[in-house]
């Protein structure tokens, strides 16, 4: 057991609300597994030493911070914000389209405390240390509810923003009813030394469509584990993106659970490395109804002596016959001295399904760079324009235009800052 986690369990048999019984069967299990070692195979890549002794200096909140957030031209969001794992948002302010709920964990009426209860944990795997931490100590968080045949059409953005030296631990909880359709964008960034653990759990009912982003922006030493988990019931939509930056300690896990049938899955992930940077996606897929769909598209740029790890599952249930599921992951290496570990894993029980996964690692090729390095281009733009090429086809199927338009002169920055020297 490590210090860290010793006191992760102390400060949470503190913790006294009507999430009790949730929070003590998380701490019966972070008991029990205790702290992970080399021979876990959920963490066999990705070293936890930094935060093993870690003690955190819990300092005051700086709500200033809050007007500083920057919003995505062209998107007209409704935002949350929490900074190191406090609300500053004023939910009642908010003005909200018919048919959309937004509430905070701490202030929820009994009825919707039992909602909460229902779904807190009902989609997260308990299989996760660091998702049993924030099950334990998570005070903050929201609870959103998407009504029946409401058609959502302005996204809901969750900011998470990590400032200075402390942990934090947030929820999002979503539960979409029957023919409801809504856009929910998960932002999370930060720099400085601090912790951060971020977890989200959708469920999308009948006939449910969800559009999906998750923007995992910490890096340099700001650490953060988190996931985003999803149950589709009967005839349920997901287009998911997901794009992370390394860090110190960067992991997110995505799960994607087939409770119904007819259920369509689609998630398309990019992962972007700096010299001795960190990033780890694991990602698993639940078929256990028949006719589900899932296509999964990973593609990483790992840079100097940075380590990528993905590790990619697909469970086929011996009664989900008639499934169509599909995983690749593709890596380009800007130096020889990066690592990329990389697991895509099938596991079928039923005997009529299409099944198909793969993983590649590449480097740039010299004589693309010395085409475009003849043509009088620096080498600086020369590689972004390689690396763009890389991930353009899922930047290009991101379904929110004004979202892309956002998105592409970030990574260009990001590409800029990655060049191997």
């Amino acid at each position: 057991m490590s210090q860290w986690l010793n006191k992760v369990i102390d400060d949470a048999t503190k913790v006294q609300d009507y999430l009790a019984p949730v929070r003590q069967q998380a701490l019966e299990h972070l008991r029990a597994e205790g702290w992970p070692t080399g021979r876990n195979e959920a963490w066999r890549f990705t070293p936890l030493s930094s935060l093993k002794e870690r003690e955190a200096a819990i300092d005051q909140l700086d709500s200033a911070v809050a007007s500083k957030v920057e919003s995505i031209p062209g998107v007209d969001s409704i935002d949350i914000v929490f900074i190191d794992g406090q609300l500053v948002s004023d939910l009642s302010a908010l003005t909200l389209p018919a048919g959309l709920q937004i509430h905070s964990l701490t202030n929820a009426t009994q009825t919707q405390q039992t909602e909460i209860t229902a779904l807190f944990g009902a989609v997260k795997p308990t299989r996760h240390l660091f998702g049993l931490v924030n099950d334990a100590l998570c005070q903050q968080g929201i609870y959103i509810e998407v009504q029946q045949s409401a058609k959502i059409d302005t996204p809901v953005r969750i900011v998470n923003l990590a400032t200075q030296d402390t942990d934090a631990h947030t929820r999002v909880l979503v539960n979409m009813q029957n023919n409801s359709q809504c856009s929910i964008i998960e932002y999370g960034s930060g720099t400085e030394q601090s912790f951060t653990t971020a977890f989200a759990e959708y469920r999308i009912g009948e006939s449910a469509s969800l559009e999906h982003y998750r923007f995992a922006f910490f890096t340099e030493l700001a650490k953060q584990v988190g996931g985003s988990h999803f149950s589709l019931h009967d005839n349920a939509r997901l287009n998911s993106t997901l794009v992370g930056y390394g860090s110190e300690l960067s992991r997110v896990d995505v799960d994607i659970i087939h409770a119904g049938e007819h259920a369509k899955a689609k998630m398309n992930a990019i992962y972007l490395l700096g010299e001795g940077e960190l990033f780890d996606l694991h990602s698993t897929i639940e078929h256990a109804m028949p006719n589900g769909t899932t296509e999964e598209n990973a593609r990483g740029i790992v840079g100097d002596r940075a380590r990528a790890v993905f590790n990619g599952r697909i469970h086929i249930h011996r009664d989900a016959q008639k499934t169509l599921a599909e995983l690749n992951n593709r890596n380009l290496l800007l130096s020889r001295r990066g690592i990329i570990n990389t697991k895509p894993e099938l596991e079928i029980y039923a005997d009529d399904v299409q099944c198909a996964h793969g993983a590649t690692v590449a480097e740039i090729e010299e004589q693309a760079l010395y085409y475009l390095l003849s043509r009088g281009i620096k080498r600086s733009k020369a590689l972004v324009m390689l690396n763009f090429g890389f991930i353009q086809e899922l930047v290009n199927a991101i379904p929110n235009p004004a979202i892309r338009d956002w998105l592409l002169p970030l990574l260009s920055k990001r590409f800029e800052s990655m060049e191997v020297k």
